[in-house]
């Protein structure tokens, strides 16, 4: 920046903002901070908040301004997200990368100024500004001529100008605002917020809002004792922000609440239709998953021999114990956060102020206290022979404590991880932290059995229920020689229902039942099930053997069953009936078949002489058949109004029978 520049800055005056700095945070899971700053401002300053272009749509969504001396504010204004070159486009002047000031001057021409010339000053209208050299060998030179108050035109050398006022303060503004959008442009992801102050007295502002960070994270530590454990977490959270955090009173939230990116800070543009004459348009052209059942010794003289050797175990080279394995313990802590309910979320709030410098993480604990832990076994996934060692937790911090992994530390050492997801205060989880390889199961799908539940009938209709029952066993063995708690999550499966066993809970997919493992033992657990399926039968369809089948089943009642078997009967002498009618059937068409073959012979021989009493013969014959086939009508005819009356009587039995 050369000499002329500097006076044209100092011309211009400082571009002044007051600061208001980060005073409050609280840190969100789902991407979002809510970030609070405070401080003066005095008559006339403008707060400047710098924000990154991402972030000015949740800026502009949720931005509180509070003036804690009761005075209203009457606007905010921030940086355009239009281009630098539309931005500028409004100024009367353009001030081009490396212009001289002479070429500024030329553009302000008619605007009085005030030079600053060997110690005098000059005052006049700006007539024109070049650069011009004397000669070849010559320096350029930028010149300035003034028309001053007394009607002179002077040429004036802006290398003995030492300093340069406007005399127009809107002009000088207007320069001011023109550095000033060239300044904001030279971060492409920087944004500004201007809150001004009136001209009269000072302001103490409280400036609030909301903008996407890092979601913070929670991470904990579970000792287990016998008589329980203790949990101790860690909240981590990262300033991204740009800006260092001083003494800020930082919150973390548990809970989700609703958010949304909504473009505010992009200008909505509307197309408009254009309208014109039909004539005015020029014509287009026109485009056309180990050994379960026992072990290889006996476990109780496996386990003597381990005493014995024991002693011998433990001593080191030179006879002396071993030194003791370091056993973990939890963190020395001043303090851990405060928490409180706030409506539907949950807040921790640490009660120190707290430093993170830009671009740095923290970690700050905001619970450590006794927590009810009960250790046990978990089986779930039917593919592995091993349990998991898990940990039941029941919140009774009075607290929520957020979802994150947790390292396990059993008897003082490390025992594995878990992951929780977040635990409502008395709310009760299990987590599971490692595979137990002293504890075996397998799994073996019994027999099934089908069998008729219930028979109702009703309006002509049979409906059968029917059950399908299933038992899986669940064959366990306890290696070890201490005593355990399984549980054993049994899926849930649509459909069918557990018949004799009750789980000691049930989740949204599994039933879970508890077993007691002596040491050293095996136990089995059968998990029956029944499935009910249920079938409809009109019964006027249905045939005698298959009412029979019903009339047979333990599950219906002696009255039942009577008027089940009157049904079967009248069925029966029905189908007696059918039977004898397709026999009468059978009878008639022989004997017409038998009366069309004596026919034909009877006039066959009739054309032969000598053969009369065959013919008499046959002619008697056809004379018995066609007695018989009146008989047969006859016959058919009492048969089927036999079967109608029957028929008739089983109607009247089935609408009047109900169980």
């Amino acid at each position: 920046m050369n000499a002329r520049t500097l006076v044209l800055l100092a011309l211009l005056g400082p571009l002044a903002a007051a600061e208001l700095p980060v005073r409050q945070a609280v840190l969100y899971k789902h991407g979002i901070g809510y970030l609070e700053r405070a401080g003066r401002l005095g008559p006339g300053e403008s707060a400047r908040l710098e924000f990154k272009a991402a972030e000015m749509d949740d800026v502009l969504k949720s931005l509180t301004v509070r003036d804690r001396s009761g005075q209203p504010i009457r606007g905010i204004r921030y940086d355009s997200s239009e281009p630098l070159e539309v931005r500028l486009a409004e100024f009367p002047f353009k001030i081009e990368p490396g212009a001289p000031l002479s070429g500024l001057l030329d553009a302000l021409r008619g605007a009085w100024v005030d030079l600053n010339v060997g110690g005098q000053t000059l005052r006049g209208a700006i007539v024109s500004g070049r650069r011009t050299a004397a000669g070849p060998q010559q320096p350029e030179r930028e010149l300035v001529v003034l028309l001053l108050e007394n009607g002179e035109l002077r040429t004036v050398d802006l290398s003995s100008v030492a300093g340069m006022q406007l005399r127009d303060a809107g002009l000088q503004q207007r320069l001011k605002e023109y550095l000033a959008r060239v300044d904001e442009s030279r971060s492409a992801e920087k944004r500004s917020v201007y809150i001004d102050a009136p001209a009269e007295g000072a302001r103490d502002l409280t400036v609030s809002y909301v903008i996407p960070m890092p979601a913070w994270k929670s991470s904990y530590r579970l000792l287990l004792a016998e008589s329980g454990g203790s949990i101790e977490g860690w909240a981590i959270v990262d300033n991204t922000t740009g800006e260092d955090w001083n003494g800020v009173r930082l919150s973390v939230m548990s809970g989700r609440p609703v958010s949304f990116v909504s473009r505010l800070y992009e200008p909505k543009y509307v197309t408009r239709p254009g309208a014109e004459l039909p004539e005015d348009r020029a014509q287009a052209p026109t485009l056309h998953e180990g050994v379960v059942g026992g072990l290889l010794r006996d476990a109780q003289a496996l386990s003597a021999e381990a005493r014995d050797r024991a002693p011998a175990l433990r001593m080191n080279v030179a006879g002396a114990p071993p030194p003791a394995a370091p056993r973990a313990e939890l963190s020395t802590l001043a303090e851990t956060a405060a928490a409180q309910e706030l409506g539907e979320l949950f807040e921790y709030s640490f009660p120190t102020p707290v430093t993170i410098r830009k671009g740095e993480s923290a970690m700050l604990p905001f619970v450590q206290q006794k927590i009810q832990a009960r250790k046990l076994l978990i089986y779930s996934d039917r593919s592995s022979a091993h349990p998991l060692n898990a940990v039941e937790l029941v919140n009774d911090t009075g607290k929520t404590l957020d979802g994150g992994p947790v390292t396990v530390y059993d008897g003082g050492a490390y025992g594995g991880e878990a992951l929780m997801e977040t635990l409502k205060a008395s709310d009760k989880r299990l987590i599971s932290y490692a595979v137990d390889l002293g504890t075996r199961i397998t799994t073996k799908l019994g027999a099934r059995r089908d069998f008729v539940r219930e028979v109702h009938f009703r309006r002509g209709v049979l409906i059968s229920r029917q059950a399908l029952q299933e038992t899986l066993t669940y064959t366990v063995r306890n290696a070890d020689q201490k005593p355990k708690t399984l549980l054993i999550e049994h899926p849930v499966r649509p459909g069918y229902e557990l018949t004799k066993l009750k789980p000691v809970e049930t989740t949204a997919s599994a039933y879970r039942f508890e077993l007691k493992l002596p040491p050293g033992a095996a136990a089995e657990l059968p998990v029956e099930e029944e499935r009910v399926t249920e079938t409809t039968y009109s019964v006027a369809n249905v045939t005698p053997d298959l009412l029979a089948t019903f009339v047979q089943n333990k599950a219906l009642s002696d009255s039942a069953r009577k008027q089940l078997e009157s049904i079967v009967e009248l069925k029966r002498r029905i189908a007696d009936v059918d039977s004898a009618i397709k026999q009468n059937a059978q009878e008639f068409d022989n004997l017409s078949r038998d009366q069309q073959r004596l026919r034909q012979n009877i006039e066959s021989l009739n054309r032969v002489s000598g053969q009369q009493d065959l013919v008499q013969q046959y002619a008697r014959q056809l004379a018995e058949r066609e007695a018989r086939l009146a008989q047969l009508r006859d016959q058919e005819a009492g048969l089927r109004q036999k079967k109608a009356a029957l028929e008739s009587e089983l109607n009247a039995l089935i609408e009047k029978i109900e169980f």
